[in-house]
């Protein structure tokens, strides 16, 4: 298969020589037509003006033989009978009568004879013109001849020089066209490069063409394409990783679920087949065994319930049911249920007691999350202080790293490092979710190995 530039140079050189053949046949015979018709035109012309020398010169063979030498044309003069009373070329004793003559029988009838014929007598071709004339009341006919080698010989150096120019002007335009078609070859590999690294998605530039019109709103729509694709990309980059990073979080909820899970099924498995395999255990040993079994049943349950609530808050199906209440004996309530699971720690409420319009469930969930929280990772006491404006809850624990803290309230983000893990991440996702249906915002304020405060302003 040719390329463009090798196809358009193919059909040029054809087309040349096509028109080249045509205009060289066309120019030969319409020339020579022209030049045919000019040398009987002058012929013609000759014959008037020696018509017009005899009319005032009677010596018929001196005006011939001056008219040859001027002219080196063939002569002849023939009374009206056909003999022949002057020839320039020939001895006219010699020749025979041209009454019959194609040229002379038609100068008789139309004034005007002509014709291309052999000469036996010169043994030459030669274009003869005939005129009848009229002098001193008689009549004769003024034959003038030339040579067909002669005019064949300067017709071909005419239409040399014809064929040439046109050459000259076909030869210009093949290169022209030839340079054409180099340069088109050139924006047509660049677009074809540049269709190339498209495919193959790596193209870091911009293609341009002004070489033409269509050149230039072909590069022009290329780029919009190119841009629209790496835009596509970039969007399908931006999914990839989307996706990787929710396979990687599918993998860490489902690690983490199964570390929740593993610890409370084991001491459920190990507890109930002691009770299973040994029927004489004291009773209040079977009461501490089915006890702690409730308590990892329930702990359980727990989990399953944060799950639960976290997928109705993030798809808005959680409802909410306001009321006015004690943010205090909210606290309070809160500290209670805490106190037991973490004996070693004080848990301290400072501040004045205040009224907000709340849901007592979820705004309870969200203040315990938070100082469960802090509880877990921290050794020290933990303070729940009370203002107009704010609820803080602040630990003197591990605290958060900085590049940590804008992540630390996402779904099933964990902390790991230094030990800092809100188990199955939907901790502080829950609490952010909770205050967000309140209108209210949480702020987090953490210093490495010196503590942290979650601050609740509503």
């Amino acid at each position: 298969m040719l390329k463009i530039h090798q196809l358009f140079l193919r059909t040029f050189i054809g087309i040349f020589f096509l028109i080249f053949l045509s205009i060289s046949f066309t120019t030969y015979f319409w020339s020579k037509n022209i030049y045919m018709n000019q040398i009987e035109k002058n012929l013609s012309q000759n014959i008037d003006s020696i018509s017009l020398v005899l009319h005032n010169i009677n010596d018929i063979e001196k005006v011939v033989n001056e008219f040859k030498k001027r002219t080196n044309l063939r002569i002849t003069i023939i009374d009206e009978k056909g003999k022949v009373i002057v020839e320039s070329d020939k001895d006219k004793s010699s020749m025979e009568n041209h009454q019959d003559r194609f040229e002379i029988i038609h100068a008789k009838y139309d004034g005007i004879g002509k014709t291309i014929r052999f000469s036996d007598s010169l043994n030459k071709e030669l274009l003869y013109v005939a005129k009848k004339i009229k002098l001193k009341d008689k009549t004769y006919y003024i034959r003038l001849a030339d040579y067909t080698d002669k005019i064949q010989e300067n017709f071909l150096r005419l239409s040399f020089h014809i064929i040439a120019i046109i050459t000259i002007f076909l030869i210009l335009a093949f290169f022209a066209t030839y340079f054409i078609s180099i340069k088109i070859k050139k924006e047509t590999d660049s677009i074809l490069k540049f269709l190339i690294d498209l495919s193959e998605k790596r193209p870091n530039y911009q293609i341009s063409s002004n070489y033409t019109q269509e050149f230039n709103k072909i590069a022009r729509f290329l780029n919009k394409v190119a841009a629209k694709l790496a835009k596509k990309e970039k969007q399908k980059a931006k999914q990839t990783a989307k996706l990787k990073l929710a396979n990687r979080q599918k993998d860490e909820i489902i690690s983490a679920i199964s570390h929740e899970f593993k610890n409370p099924i084991a001491i459920i498995s190990g507890y109930s087949e002691t009770l299973l395999c040994d029927s004489d255990l004291p009773n209040s040993m079977k009461e501490k065994f089915l006890n702690k079994i409730k308590s990892n049943g329930d702990k359980m349950s727990n989990i399953i319930d944060k799950l639960r609530l976290s997928l109705k808050l993030e798809e808005g199906k959680q409802q909410v049911t306001t009321q006015n209440c004690s943010i205090k004996k909210l606290c309070e309530a809160v500290v209670s249920d805490l106190q037991d699971k973490y004996k070693e720690h004080d848990i301290t409420i400072e501040g004045e007691d205040i009224n907000l319009k709340v849901d007592e469930t979820l705004m309870e969930m969200a203040i315990s999350n938070l100082v469960e929280n802090a509880l877990k990772y921290s050794e020290d006491d933990v303070i729940i202080k009370l203002s107009s404006s704010s609820i803080s809850i602040i630990d003197k624990g591990i605290g958060i790293e900085e590049n940590d803290l804008n992540k630390i309230n996402k779904k099933f983000y964990r902390v790991s490092k230094n030990g800092w893990n809100n188990s199955l991440g939907l901790g502080l996702f829950i609490v952010q979710a909770i205050l967000s249906l309140h209108n209210f915002k949480l702020e987090v304020r953490s210093k490495l190995h010196s503590g942290s405060e979650f601050i609740i302003k509503y």
